[in-house]
């Protein structure tokens, strides 16, 4: 018999973002073992989108989405919103009987989940992608060791407590829960990967962009991603500036991508008269995001240390190593997980703007060994994370809980 696992997101596709991505990594690698999947979004999907039909298509992916509530009531709405959700994952399950419900952050899925999955009686398993209490200190919309973050904090725990398997994304994450009580045995950590297209040659169309942008004879700097305050472009901001008065090479940055901070960064690059060396560039379909990574010379990923970027790892470092492209990051944990100082990329020391002009600087001087720094990040990821690779964690936590066979590869 066919495996089958109902995946619940948070959101999908057409949306484009790190958590996107990687649930698109998910289940195109699952799909690729010969399992089915069915798919599951929350009502928050809906507000940031024009939803407009109850499954929507996406190539071989159908997404079933919940409706959002129609009280906007602060502290209603959440509860409207995990009931809603729990009425979609019940209606679903019981037409396309999964054997196993797989539930991805944050917690306000997970609880609608767990009545189903036990009136199921199909195991439930918990997918830990970030720690919301602490992506909410970083929106302003928390603040660390409040009743609000205490509250999530504890929630989540609870909810893990209750699930049949955990999945962190890093090790960091899983030295947090085993802190809480969460069993060593429950616990799978399962890490960011690329999907294997991120593999094939460039697609040559750089030089392309370089001249539509007006970069071209420049060493680019590239960042492709969300822009929220803890990825720290602030930062590669005043290193541009650093950089342009050394006046030693014409340096140019490249920011791909949106979000909660984009209107203060293009004001912090216009107050630092960068609007000739920096490029900002909306977010880009999934599928050209390669052409992109061709565009640029360096990739850099300055987030700012604290509890968020000490304990998860992002995803587009992986993206920028398999594209063969050299990696500069800080020195937080979540990077670490990642970038083998001078030997699969760089590390310089966080939240300062002139260690991370002076390694730009060191890199662009030094092409050749930035060369080989590149290919070694290749390997890396060809080596340890590919979907492809890091999809067999799946089917051993699978097997465990179900215990017959099914999950086999």
């Amino acid at each position: 018999m066919t495996l089958r696992i109902l995946h619940v997101f948070d959101h999908s596709l057409p949306l484009q973002s790190g958590y996107v991505s990687r649930s698109l990594g998910i289940l195109r690698s699952q799909r690729a073992r010969g399992w089915e999947t069915v798919q599951v979004t929350a009502p928050r999907h809906a507000a940031w989108t024009r939803q407009e039909h109850d499954v929507e298509n996406f190539g071989e992916l159908s997404f079933h989405r919940s409706k959002p509530p129609a009280l906007h009531l602060p502290l209603v709405y959440p509860v409207a919103e995990m009931m809603s959700l729990r009425r979609r994952i019940a209606e679903v399950a019981a037409r396309e009987r999964p054997h196993v419900i797989h539930v991805h952050s944050p917690i306000l899925n997970v609880i609608p989940a767990l009545s189903v999955a036990r009136g199921l009686r199909v195991p439930l398993v918990y997918e830990v992608r970030a720690f919301w209490e602490d992506a909410a200190v970083d929106l302003g919309r928390s603040s660390e060791g409040s009743a609000r973050y205490r509250a999530t904090r504890a929630l989540d725990t609870w909810a893990m407590r209750r699930v049949d398997a955990v999945l962190p994304l890093c090790e960091p994450m899983r030295a947090e829960l085993l802190q809480r009580g969460i069993p060593a045995r429950k616990l799978t950590v399962v890490p960011n990967a690329v999907d294997e297209r991120f593999l094939a040659p460039p697609p040559n169309t750089g030089r392309d962009i370089r001249k539509e942008l007006g970069l071209e004879h420049r060493f680019v700097i590239g960042f492709i991603g969300s822009f929220y305050s803890y990825e720290g472009l602030d930062l590669a901001l005043e290193a541009m500036s650093l950089l342009r008065n050394a006046g030693t090479q014409q340096f140019s940055l490249l920011l791909v991508g949106g979000g909660h901070e984009e209107a203060r960064l293009r004001a912090v690059a216009a107050k630092l008269g960068l609007d000739d060396v920096v490029r900002f560039v909306a977010r880009v379909p999934h599928e050209d995001v390669p052409r992109y990574y061709d565009a640029a010379d360096l990739f850099v990923f300055p987030r700012r240390r604290m509890r968020l970027t000490e304990l998860v790892t992002p995803l587009k470092p992986l993206e920028a190593m398999a594209q063969r492209k050299p990696v500069a990051a800080s020195d937080v944990g979540g990077h670490r997980e990642l970038v083998r100082g001078n030997e699969t990329g760089y590390l310089f020391p966080a939240d300062d703007a002139t260690a991370l002009a002076h390694a730009i600087a060191a890199i662009a001087a030094d092409p050749s060994g930035a060369a080989r720094i590149a290919a070694k990040g290749r390997e890396f990821v060809e080596m340890h994370r590919t979907w492809t690779a890091i999809s067999a964690r799946y089917a051993e936590v699978y097997e465990q809980l179900l215990g017959d066979g099914r999950a086999a590869a």
